[in-house]
């Protein structure tokens, strides 16, 4: 019995863009009097609807953008990378995201003429410990990068400290990542 409520909510969810369309294409019909006239009025709802969407996602494109080290401590993790990803556009380099789940310990790949750098990206309110670090050497071969970094808004514990030093990982704390956020502007 739900599976038939939930299926026929689907198709009623279905039906509603169509009947819009409809509306509109007789709107268009009503004050012109021609096809044409319900075609352009349709084309044109349509063009709206794309024209709203991309505006609406430059938006959320923008306030990450614009966002400081206060709004960079409440974002999720997946906005934080996102974060970074348009930080580091702006800095030259190429950036593609990882998938979310079995990243093989890097968030973001970043790529220029001479490296490609395999990024781990925490925000903790806490420090940052020795696994962000053994995970992003796990992720060096596997993304066959020749560098490794690991990026917080936080500070990072004296063993992780250590074992990035010794395996050449770059750590980017919070003073360096304020850094490079008022250099970005």
């Amino acid at each position: 019995m739900l599976r038939k409520n939930k299926e026929q909510k689907k198709s009623r969810i279905r039906i509603i863009p169509l009947l819009i369309l409809l509306a509109i294409a007789y709107a268009g019909w009503h004050y012109t009097g021609t096809t044409n006239g319900a075609i352009a009025a349709v084309v044109i709802f349509i063009l709206l609807i794309i024209i709203f969407k991309v505006w609406v996602g430059s938006r959320g494109s923008a306030r990450l953008r614009k966002a400081g080290i206060r709004e960079i401590d409440e974002m999720t993790g997946e906005e934080f990378e996102e974060f970074l990803g348009h930080l580091f556009n702006k800095r030259g380099y190429e950036v593609s995201y990882t998938k979310a789940s079995g990243d093989y310990g890097a968030d973001l790949i970043l790529e220029d003429r001479d490296d490609i750098i395999a990024v781990q990206a925490k925000r903790y309110s806490g420090t940052v410990g020795v696994k962000a670090v053994q995970e992003i050497i796990g992720a060096l071969k596997m993304y066959e990068a020749t560098e490794g970094w690991v990026v917080t808004n936080s500070y990072f514990t004296k063993q992780a400290e250590k074992l990035a030093e010794s395996n050449d990982v770059y750590l980017i704390d919070r003073d360096e990542l304020i850094d490079m956020i008022l250099k970005k502007r």
